[in-house]
C-alpha cells in the first residue's frame, strides 16, 4: 500500500443542468411550503405560532418526527461510518426503534396529561423551582447547538459543495438563512410541514438509491465481495498501523 503526505487530487464533478434544476425547484418547494404555512388563521396567537394551533394531524406530524431525526448527518456521516467499520453502526438506529416505542406508549400520556409542552416544564412542576428549568434548558439548547445542527450544517453544506462547488460556508449560511426565513415567519405549523415534504423526498431517494446502487454493485453479494477488497492505494497520513483503511473482517456482523 502506498502512503502519500498530501491528499490525492479529487476529479472535478461537473453537473448537468437538469441536477442543478432539480436542487432549485427543491429549495422553491420547501421555502413555497413555509410561506404558504404563515397562511394560517391562528399564527398570530402564541398557541398557534409555537403549537400549531394544537390542531395538526397525525401524519405531519410523525413525518415531521422522522425528518427531524433523520437528516444528512446519517447520509453522510452515518453511511461514512458504515463504510468505514461496517454495518455493526445500524444498531445505534435499530435500538433507537424500541426507545422511541417506550417514549411515545409509556412518557408521551403522562406528559400529556401533565398539560406541559417542554421537558424543562415538567421537570418544574414535578420537583419544583426554576433552577432545575433553566438548567436543562441551557443543557438542551448547547447539546443540540453542538453535537446536532453543527453536524447537520456541516453535513448538508459538505454535500452542496461537492455536488455544486459553492463554497462551504456559503452553503452553510444559505441553508440557515432558507430555514430561518419559513421557520420565524410561520412558526411550528412552517416546520412541520416543510419536514413532511423533506420526509417524503429523503424516503423515496433513499429507495432509489438503494436500488441503483445494490444494481450497480451486483446485489448484496456483490457488495459484500467488493468490500472486501476494498482497499485504497493512497493514504492521508497513515499510521504505522498496517490494518489502517482495510475492511474489517467481521464488517457485515451486526
Amino acid at each position: 500500500m502506498e502512503t502519500a503526505t498530501s491528499p490525492p487530487e479529487i476529479r472535478d464533478v461537473k453537473i448537468h443542468w437538469s441536477d442543478g434544476l432539480v436542487i432549485g425547484i427543491y429549495f422553491v418547494i420547501i421555502i413555497a411550503v413555509g410561506l404558504w404555512s404563515m397562511c394560517r388563521k391562528d399564527r398570530g396567537t402564541t398557541k398557534g405560532y409555537f403549537l400549531a394551533g394544537r390542531s395538526m394531524p397525525w401524519w405531519p406530524v410523525g413525518a415531521s418526527l422522522f425528518a427531524s431525526n433523520i437528516g444528512s448527518e446519517h447520509f453522510i456521516g452515518l453511511a461514512g461510518s458504515g463504510a468505514a467499520a461496517g454495518i455493526a453502526v445500524a444498531n445505534f438506529e435499530i435500538n433507537a426503534i424500541l426507545i422511541l416505542q417506550l417514549l411515545g406508549f409509556v412518557f408521551v400520556p403522562i406528559y400529556m396529561a401533565s398539560g406541559v409542552y417542554t421537558m424543562p416544564e415538567y421537570m418544574r412542576r414535578r420537583y419544583g423551582g426554576n433552577r432545575i428549568r433553566v438548567y436543562l434548558a441551557l443543557l438542551s439548547l448547547l447539546l443540540y447547538v453542538f453535537t446536532k445542527i453543527s453536524v447537520d450544517l456541516y453535513a448538508g453544506a459538505t454535500f452542496i459543495n461537492q455536488a455544486i462547488g459553492i463554497n462551504i460556508y456559503l452553503s452553510i449560511g444559505t441553508l440557515l438563512l432558507i430555514t430561518g426565513i419559513y421557520t420565524i415567519a410561520g412558526g411550528l405549523a412552517a416546520v412541520i410541514y416543510t419536514d413532511s415534504v423533506q420526509a417524503v423526498i429523503m424516503v423515496c431517494g433513499s429507495v432509489v438509491l438503494m436500488i441503483m446502487s445494490f444494481m450497480e454493485v451486483g446485489g448484496l453479494a456483490g457488495l459484500e465481495e467488493k468490500y472486501m477488497t476494498a482497499i485504497p492505494d493512497s493514504m492521508v497520513n497513515a499510521s504505522i498501523n498496517n490494518t489502517c483503511c482495510r475492511p474489517r473482517e467481521d464488517a457485515f456482523h451486526l
